[in-house]
């Protein structure tokens, strides 16, 4: 009787003290660490004075099965996979209850995305709030309150509502300003970190050899040490905000078999020796020299093998040779790919085991993370991955959360200070600068530009970009911030100097595009009716500004082209434009060189603007009305037809030669020959003189620094920037190699009459070629110095020789 009134007793004291726990939880925030785990006990793990090493293999002997696998998965974000804003109870239900290794593209929002938009997004303080309760749930609601590490996209700027937005990467490849790119990195990561990220999807490193390929627009360029030396300062900008840098795409991606992207997507056909010297030469530089903490592994193969599968590219290239020591996610599908696309997989889950075996540690794409976590689990316990292999690909990612921070200060401190951290005035400034800096001016005959806007009382501005300002907003950058189109800009500009009209001229492309680009269709009474529009009002003005190229809908990921020239019915139009007689300036707004001969040989003056951010309109009105000298080079060729593909520098001896024009072999004149810009190619208001070429060698040795130095001076009347580009040729070596490679380049700002003197230093690396036997080796032999304006135009020259 007395055990029945004590147990009735005890009953309500036991339910008090689970009521009690329930909305007190224990006290796991201490002075200076934090009880994850919850044990009362500071843990090896839990402790900051502790070495990274030590504190990840503890954690990891603490962990069960469960928590592993959800270490190596991600959860898409709210309204991509997660449907929750913020923790609901059903979080509990779900397998992050054990946690996760990342949240990607949370609360973000995405441009035209409507589902995406929320008020947690914005303002800043109202995003950084939301991420601290979403890591808080994490850190007090698991057994082991291991933190998030917060993913997000910045190639474009931060994937994020109003982030500070950036111009197109091909448009940042093209300032050629690596002080620039290192700043640009440092806003991404700063707004990255105060919104409550703390890992960014950003450079793109890709190397881009096939003009048709539609993420031309999101690679610096086509020259793996250009790539390479902005690449760098880019991650190195984010990284010193505290934020990891995650480089993509892993590997030779951007050569896919004759441009076909999307569901075509696999098989680049690159030969080896080239792999290496050309499409992960950048990865290989950037890993060595700025460390990025993370990696993203691509969907395609190589030579038969899934990338992402693959024990090669994921373990021996990027751990073992170059010395990565991040963790590896996925590309959207790469995991999937292996089993329904490449089918080296009989089924998705023997996909799971390949790609967790060869490296990967962190699948990500829009699919819930059971969909991988649950095969995963299921191949532990068939004892088809070790748990030694869990164990190694768990330590890799949670050594990059000790790296970040978030086992020490796992929240955004002060959320409020949010509002002052992103997009302030002074990021709006160098947004504006940067895509400044990234427009090249192609061609201007007889100093047409700049405009003086005080001799033209009419100005058109037409063409079906004219007055669009999509091509300013990306998947992959900010997503509504306002936007200036480019005759907004000019009128603006203009206001009290000229009358500025505007009249569209057709559309972007015409109804049956692409297929007309192969089955020319006659113009429409409608199509006419626009064009002659445009025509008549050009007939009342005194110059005419036309405005073309792509939009976001023809140009980006899944978005490869069959033809380079203007889409749709832009051609017929810019050819009406000159037949007025009138001065036409062409402004172009595309996402890949565009094979524009027609224009180039008629028309004074190009502007190349690739895709700007939102202050298009401005900028590009003040560079051609003068109050700005564009000096941008081009970071990929211009080819003068698509049957030139493949066109790039650098190029191998006699591969864009000419044809014989004699001999046994016959002769003859059958293709166009020569790029229509070639790589490092661009105009300026001013000119510029190149002398005293110095070339210093410490001694002859293979291992010795090379000192390079000249000076430039500028000679015409406008101050302006040169960007001055050193290239080096080995003039005889046991392979093939080729030839000439970029292996310095500077943008020199100088005054009228100013000279400075540039000063390069070539490092062994620099003369490195894959030998015979497919070692990196510097061979004896002779090298020559070759400092320029652009590939073609060499100013200066001068050899030295290596024993």
């Amino acid at each position: 009787m007395k055990y029945k009134i004590a147990a009735i007793f005890l009953l309500p004291c036991v339910l008090i003290l689970t009521l009690s726990f329930k909305t007190k939880p224990k006290k796991i925030y201490h002075k200076d660490w934090i009880d994850f785990n919850k044990n009362g006990v500071k843990d090896v793990f839990e402790d900051p004075k502790a070495d990274i090493e030590d504190r990840v293999q503890n954690l990891v002997s603490l962990m069960n099965v469960d928590e592993k696998t959800c270490q190596l998965v991600t959860l898409y974000g709210y309204a991509r996979v997660l449907e929750d804003e913020l923790p609901t109870p059903e979080w509990k239900n779900r397998v992050w209850k054990d946690g996760i290794a990342n949240i990607d593209e949370h609360l973000n929002t995405i441009h035209g995305r409507e589902n995406t938009y929320t008020e947690n997004s914005y303002p800043y303080s109202n995003h950084a709030e939301a991420i601290n309760k979403v890591q808080k749930w994490f850190i007090e609601e698991t057994r082991m309150g291991i933190p998030v590490d917060f993913t997000n996209e910045g190639v474009h700027g931060l994937c994020h509502k109003k982030a500070t937005p950036l111009p197109a990467p091909i448009g940042i490849g093209s300032t050629w300003n690596k002080e620039l790119v290192y700043k640009a990195g440092t806003v991404v990561g700063r707004e990255a970190k105060a919104l409550g990220y703390t890992n960014v999807y950003a450079p793109i490193l890709d190397v881009a050899r096939d003009q048709r390929w539609g993420r031309v627009l999101e690679c610096y360029g086509e020259e793996p040490f250009h790539i390479s030396e902005m690449g760098k300062q880019m991650v190195k900008g984010i990284q010193s905000q505290g934020i990891a840098s995650t480089i993509k795409h892993f590997a030779v991606y951007s050569i896919p078999k004759g441009a076909r992207d999307g569901d075509a997507r696999t098989d680049p056909h690159v030969a080896p020796r080239e792999m290496h010297q050309l499409h992960l030469y950048p990865f290989k530089k950037v890993i060595k020299e700025a460390k990025p903490m993370g990696v993203m592994s691509s969907y395609n193969d190589y030579d038969g093998e899934p990338v992402s599968a693959s024990y090669y590219f994921l373990t021996e290239l990027l751990r073992e040779e170059y010395g990565f020591n991040g963790y590896v996610v996925s590309d959207s599908e790469a995991v999937e790919y292996v089993s329904d696309k490449h089918h080296v997989a009989a089924d998705y889950k023997e996909a799971v085991r390949q790609v967790i075996e060869a490296g990967l540690n962190v699948r990500t794409t829009f699919r819930t993370p059971e969909s991988f976590v649950k095969p995963l689990r299921e191949l532990i316990q068939e004892g088809k991955l070790s748990m030694k292999t869990i164990d190694l690909r768990v330590a890799e990612v949670l050594r990059v959360k000790f790296k970040l921070g978030l086992f020490d200060q796992p929240y955004v401190e002060t959320p409020k200070k949010s509002n002052e951290l992103v997009h302030t005035k002074q990021d709006e400034e160098f947004s504006k600068q940067i895509n400044r800096e990234s427009l090249v001016l192609l061609k201007n005959e007889n100093n047409l530009l700049p405009l003086n806007v005080n001799n033209y009382k009419n100005i058109l501005v037409t063409g079906p970009l004219a007055d669009e300002v999509n091509f300013t907003y990306s998947r992959y950058g900010p997503a509504e911030n306002p936007s200036t189109s480019v005759y907004q800009g000019i009128k603006k500009y203009a206001k009290n100097s000229a009358n500025v009209y505007y009249e569209k001229g057709c559309d972007i492309v015409d109804p049956n595009w692409p297929g007309s680009e192969i089955i020319p269709t006659p113009l429409s009474v409608e199509e006419q009716a626009s064009i002659n529009a445009a025509v008549e009002k050009a007939k009342q003005s005194d110059v005419i500004i036309a405005v073309v190229g792509e939009d976001e809908k023809r140009v980006g990921e899944t978005k490869s082209r069959t033809s380079l020239g203007l889409p749709g019915r832009q051609f017929q139009l810019v050819q009406a434009l000159y037949a007025t007689g009138k001065p036409v300036v062409l402004v172009l707004i595309n996402g890949q060189p565009l094979t524009i001969n027609w224009e180039n040989k008629y028309l004074p003056a190009i502007l190349e603007a690739w895709f700007p951010s939102t202050a298009a309109g401005e900028v590009i009105a003040e560079t051609l009305f003068g109050d700005y000298n564009p000096g941008g080079k081009l970071s990929v060729t211009f080819p003068k037809s698509v049957g030139q593909i493949p066109l790039n520098f650098p190029f191998k001896p006699g591969s864009q030669a000419g044809q014989p024009g004699s001999g046994p072999n016959g002769y003859g004149n059958t293709r166009v020959l020569g790029p229509l810009y070639p790589f490092g190619y661009g105009l300026s208001y001013t000119t510029f003189k190149y002398s005293d070429l110095v070339v210093n060698q410490k001694t002859k040795h293979s291992q010795s620094d090379v000192l390079v130095s000249f000076k430039i001076t500028n000679t015409g009347k406008r101050e302006g920037d040169e960007i001055v580009q050193m290239y080096v040729k080995d003039k005889v070596s046991s392979v093939t190699t080729y030839e000439s490679q970029l292996r310095g380049f500077e943008r020199v700002h100088l005054s009228p009459g100013e000279t400075k003197t540039v000063q390069f230093t070539l490092q062994p690396e620099d003369l490195e070629i894959l030998d015979k036997n497919m070692n990196w080796t510097v061979e004896s032999g002779t090298f020559k110095i070759m400092i320029g304006s652009s590939s073609v135009e060499i100013h200066l020259s001068e050899e030295f020789e290596v024993l």
